[in-house]
C-alpha cells in the first residue's frame, strides 16, 4: 500500500505536492516499512513490476483525489534496475496515458542519487526522455553520492533533495550545516530546484528559509499517512498556514 508525506512551501505554509511512500500490510508482522523489505528486492525484477505498480497506484490516487478538489503533484521513487529497462520510458509514457485527465508534469520521478552512478550515460538518457514526455526528474538523497559534483551536470533533473541526515542535525553539527548550505549553492549555481527532507521542527523550517530553501518535507510538517486521510490533513493546514492566517487578517 502507499502512504503519502505532504510537501510544503516552508515560507508561505502552501501544500505544493506528497511523496507517495511504500508499505507493506503484512497478515501477521502488520505494517512493515520499507527498509525491512525493498532491499531483498532491489536487484530482482519483481522490483521492477513493483515500481509499476506504484507508479499506478499513484496516478490512480491522484484521480480519487481530483474528484474531492485535492490537485497536486505526487512524487515516486523509482530505483536503478528500473530505471534503467531498455523500455522504462515506453513503459511510463503507456501508464500515463491511462489516465488522461493527469497531466504529465503532475507526476515526479525522485532517482536515488547514487543509482543513477551505475551507467550515467543511460540513465541520462532515460531522464531527457522522460522530461520531454512532460514528467519531472528529481535526484533523491542528495549529498549521499560519491561523485556529485563530477557527474551532476551530465544529469538533465530539475531538482534536488537534501538527505534527511543532513537536514536533521543541521542545527547542531556545523558539519551539516556547511553541506546544507554547500548544497542549495551548488543548486542555485545549476539553476535547480531544492527540497529538504528531515524537516522535524520550526527552527529546521526558519534556517532553511534564511539558507534559501523553500521546501521541505518531513515528521514536523507531517508524518506519512493513508491516502484518504490527506484531504482533512490538508483542509487542517490550510487553515493554520500563514497564508490562512494573513488573509484572514486581511479580512478584519
Amino acid at each position: 500500500m502507499l502512504f503519502y508525506q505532504p510537501k510544503v512551501n516552508l515560507k508561505s505554509g502552501e501544500v505544493v505536492g506528497a511523496e507517495a511512500l511504500i508499505r507493506w500490510q503484512h497478515p501477521e508482522r502488520g505494517l512493515v516499512a520499507p527498509n525491512d523489505f525493498l532491499p531483498l528486492i532491489e536487484h530482482h525484477p519483481l522490483s521492477v513490476d513493483l515500481g509499476e505498480w506504484v507508479l499506478n497506484s499513484a496516478l490512480s490516487q491522484m484521480m480519487e483525489w481530483r474528484q474531492q478538489s485535492v490537485l497536486i503533484p505526487v512524487s515516486v521513487n523509482i530505483n536503478s534496475l528500473h530505471l534503467r529497462q531498455p523500455n522504462f520510458v515506453e513503459r511510463l509514457e503507456a501508464i500515463l496515458s491511462l489516465y488522461p485527465s493527469i497531466s504529465s508534469g503532475q507526476i515526479e520521478l525522485e532517482i536515488v542519487e547514487t543509482s543513477s552512478l551505475d551507467n550515467l550515460e543511460v540513465v541520462s538518457k532515460t531522464i531527457e526522455a522522460c522530461r520531454k514526455l512532460g514528467v519531472i526528474c528529481s535526484l533523491d538523497d542528495f549529498g549521499t553520492g560519491y561523485s556529485s559534483l563530477s557527474y551532476l551536470r551530465r544529469l538533465p533533473v530539475e531538482k534536488l533533495k537534501i538527505d534527511m541526515s543532513f537536514v536533521r542535525d543541521m542545527l547542531i553539527d556545523p558539519s551539516d550545516f556547511a553541506i546544507v548550505q554547500g548544497i542549495l549553492v551548488l543548486a542555485r549555481s545549476f539553476g535547480l530546484g531544492v527540497i529538504a527532507e528531515g524537516v522535524e521542527t520550526p527552527e529546521h523550517s526558519e534556517q532553511l528559509v534564511k539558507l534559501g530553501c523553500d521546501f521541505g518535507q518531513g515528521y514536523g510538517i507531517a508524518r506519512p499517512m493513508p491516502a484518504e486521510a490527506m484531504p482533512d490533513w490538508i483542509r487542517q493546514w490550510n487553515e493554520s498556514s500563514p497564508a490562512a492566517k494573513r488573509t484572514k487578517s486581511d479580512k478584519i
